[in-house]
């Protein structure tokens, strides 16, 4: 089809998430045609990177062949078939090693993508204390500026504004935990030790304890609230504060686990097991929806019983434990460890860190240049024009680079498998688009 007919088309009929349609008056869609690896290719025969990796979910890259075979070969046995009262191999082998990932999470339960996997977590959290018999913990607490879906719970434990306001009459109430212990690096001293803000986050803690169901949080990185990265000993004593006090700890690693960080999850960065571990993007590499949420045995057990006590979690969806995307996280599993992907996280996130301070120096207007593992990020200098991120993001495009920026900070997330060359192709895009505006 041609590129004006299907824009065309596209306009009539499709409206795009996490955009204001408006928009694609004058900045067109890309018409794409093939991706591969670090790339995408447009119908004009432009080669684009996905700086970020399409939702950061393509860890591996486009058309990794291994996960193509994976996927052909499990589709010649059978596509799908329902996980209630059936179970098979790939399955079964998947869940074992997921289940490998974080000691003490032992059971997981399967959900269609990383909203629903947050969802899976809140529920079984309030249900376990009916089961329990503490009716008053139905009270959840969740980082400020941290965002964790789209869905009515997952957006209620949400804490970006411009993405839940429209809907406060569908939430229910959430403390907000504050101030958090930013850092740029794991070089910052608030990383190793951030006694002072924890003391007044617990203070504001206390009061409501007794309430608290559960603590949910995005580990080390904030994704959507603009790439903030925060220290590892908040979240080791966060962890130790929701043991004391009964609370559950969910972590939603759906952004930041299987080697983004530079640890198979970001937890491992403080040493601590959570309650509930939530994951999606790239456990399947981007290739399919598909999400997983791990569990302690405690809170299993709390549900195993005859079916007539009324224990039963009966939360279901369609293509849970869908066949041919389990063949694909497993894949991706055994891919992540043959090929050293945490160590090669943070060689790429050391370059990428380099790279953008080399524009910050360059340009003088980058600002708080900061970075975990494979993800990089930096705050514009604003002198007047306000969507400064969004006049950049469409000069990098038709320069050779996706980058759609958070607002007016700029980040890159590749593909853990990127190469250097095109980490060198990105910098030289992200300066250039930065001079032009």
């Amino acid at each position: 089809m041609q590129t004006n007919i299907l824009l065309e088309k596209d306009h009539q009929t499709l409206f795009h998430p996490c955009s204001q349609m408006k928009d694609y008056e004058t900045f067109k869609p890309l018409h794409v045609v093939s991706a591969q690896g670090d790339f995408l290719y447009l119908k004009n025969g432009q080669k684009i990177i996905d700086a970020c990796s399409s939702w950061w979910c393509k860890s591996l890259g486009h058309g990794h062949p291994r996960l193509k075979a994976a996927l052909i070969k499990q589709m010649e046995k059978f596509e799908h078939v329902i996980l209630a009262n059936t179970s098979n191999d790939i399955i079964v082998e998947l869940s074992e090693q997921l289940a490998m990932l974080q000691p003490g999470l032992s059971k997981v339960f399967y959900a269609g993508d990383g909203s629903c996997a947050v969802e899976v977590a809140l529920k079984m959290s309030v249900h376990a204390r009916k089961i329990t018999g503490e009716s008053k913990r139905t009270l959840f607490a969740a980082l400020e500026n941290g965002y964790h879906g789209e869905t009515a719970g997952a957006l209620s434990v949400s804490d970006l504004g411009l993405y839940r306001e429209p809907y406060l009459p569908l939430l229910f109430n959430t403390h907000f935990i504050s101030p958090l212990p930013y850092v740029q690096t794991t070089e910052n001293a608030l990383w190793q030790n951030c006694e002072a803000v924890f003391h007044q986050v617990e203070e504001k803690l206390l009061p409501i304890a007794h309430q608290l169901t559960a603590i949910i949080i995005e580990p080390i990185v904030q994704g959507a609230g603009g790439m903030r990265f925060y220290s590892q000993d908040f979240l080791r004593r966060l962890r130790y504060f929701a043991k004391m006090h009964g609370i559950h700890l969910i972590a939603d690693e759906i952004m930041s686990g299987l080697g983004r960080t530079g640890k198979m999850l970001a937890c491992h960065h403080a040493m601590i097991q959570p309650d509930f571990v939530c994951l999606s993007k790239g456990l399947t590499a981007g290739w399919m929806p598909f999400s997983a949420t791990l569990m302690t045995d405690a809170i299993y057990d709390l549900f195993y019983d005859d079916y007539q006590s009324g224990k039963s979690f009966l939360h279901s969806h369609t293509f849970s434990g869908n066949a041919l995307a389990a063949s694909l996280a497993l894949e991706v599993l055994k891919i992540t460890q043959e090929e050293s992907l945490c160590a090669r996280a943070l060689e790429i996130g050391e370059i990428m860190r380099q790279n953008m301070q080399e524009i910050a120096n360059k340009t003088g207007r980058l600002h708080n240049v900061r970075g975990v593992g494979a993800m990089v990020a930096a705050d514009l200098v604003i002198d007047g024009e306000m969507r400064l991120g969004y006049e950049i993001y469409k000069t990098a495009t038709k320069l050779g680079a996706l980058l759609r920026p958070l607002g007016n900070t700029i980040y890159w997330f590749p593909p853990l498998n990127v190469s250097f060359d095109t980490l060198g192709q990105l910098k030289d895009i992200t300066l250039e688009a930065i001079k032009k505006n």
